[in-house]
């Protein structure tokens, strides 16, 4: 008897989305996840040309951090699914209600998030706000993905658009300071959110790599001070061998 293609399937009722229900499932033994149109939005033409066309705009999508599309096929008991890979773990709006944010969670939201963030936009890309909800850190290793990052495709993003997910990033970065008060440099990023989160649009970092080069500098800093200091240490033993107060070296 031939193995059973889909098994263990599970409904994640945390992780449904406005018009979709997500479910776990093995496929010939391997764990995929499943997005699939709410029971009673599946026979209306508007929606099922919505989950259409974003399987179409995010089948292309190779990103380290935004959860693949790899088919879109029919589940038995599901209907046409949106078949992506396996990213369980704990939503960071779980982490920041359970009190376990750590400094490394902060630290791949200034990194990971933000390379996403970036590969969104070069490919302007229209998607849903970013929240909590929808960045995800996997199971075990903890890698931060990002999910529900497209459903439709511009010739470009407007100055709107891109304002509005930095906005949002500072409001993801504000919450997770909030929850790890104890991250290294929190005062400056509490800044840098704050920045973000500015209520005109015109005085928040203007573009990713703006608010990228400010989060580098609490690195770079850090590493100029070092280089400095150091610089300024062998300039002062140079001058020091060079100067009449160096003790004469023993002759023989």
């Amino acid at each position: 008897m031939s193995e059973e293609k889909w098994t263990e399937i599970e409904h994640l009722p945390e992780w449904d989305e406005e018009f979709y229900h997500v479910y776990t499932a093995k496929k010939h033994g391997k764990w995929l996840m499943l997005k699939t149109l709410r029971p009673e939005l599946k026979e209306l033409p508007e929606y099922r040309a919505m989950i259409e066309k974003e399987f179409e705009v995010r089948y292309n999508l190779a990103h380290s951090h935004i959860i693949m599309i790899n088919d879109f096929e029919d589940v038995p008991g599901l209907g046409r699914c949106i078949i992506t890979d396996d990213v369980y773990g704990d939503s960071l709006a779980k982490l920041i209600r359970e009190g376990k944010v750590t400094p490394d969670h902060v630290e791949k939201l200034t990194r990971d998030l933000l390379d996403a963030l970036d590969y969104i936009q070069t490919n302007h890309l229209v998607h849903q706000p970013l929240t909590a909800e929808r960045v995800i850190f996997t199971e075990n290793i903890g890698n931060l993905k990002l999910i529900d990052v497209g459903f439709d495709q511009k010739n470009e993003l407007s100055r709107d658009d891109t304002a509005q997910d930095i906005h949002d990033f500072g409001v993801l970065l504000e919450k997770a300071l909030e929850a790890c008060p104890d991250t290294p440099g929190a005062q400056r990023l509490h800044r840098i959110a704050a920045k973000c989160m500015n209520p005109d649009p015109a005085r928040r970092y203007p573009t990713v790599n703006a608010l990228r080069l400010a989060l580098a500098d609490r690195h770079t800093n850090a590493l100029l001070i070092a280089i400095i200091v150091f610089l300024a240490a062998m300039v002062a033993l140079l001058l020091w061998l060079n100067s009449s107060a160096r003790p004469a070296l023993p002759s023989f």
